[in-house]
């Protein structure tokens, strides 16, 4: 069974060929920046950064949490 892939790619690579040279050094920062920033961390990464801010007082009230939540 054959599957046929989502045309985002095609469509991508449409978009960067219609580009001026000149704009691609900052579309390539662009796609590594948003990659970088939907990547999971691992756990271990995420927990040191927790532990880090914890101790550093970058915390907020656990009553803040449910601040400007429009809840029903």
């Amino acid at each position: 069974m054959t599957t046929v892939p989502p045309p985002y790619r095609d469509q991508v690579l449409a978009e960067l060929d219609a580009l001026p040279e000149e704009y691609l050094p900052f579309v390539l920062q662009l796609v590594r920046t948003f990659r970088e920033s939907i990547t999971l961390k691992p756990a271990v990464a995420s927990f040191r950064q927790g532990w880090r801010e914890a101790q550093e007082g970058s915390t907020y009230p656990l009553a803040s949490l449910w601040d400007d939540i429009d809840a029903e």
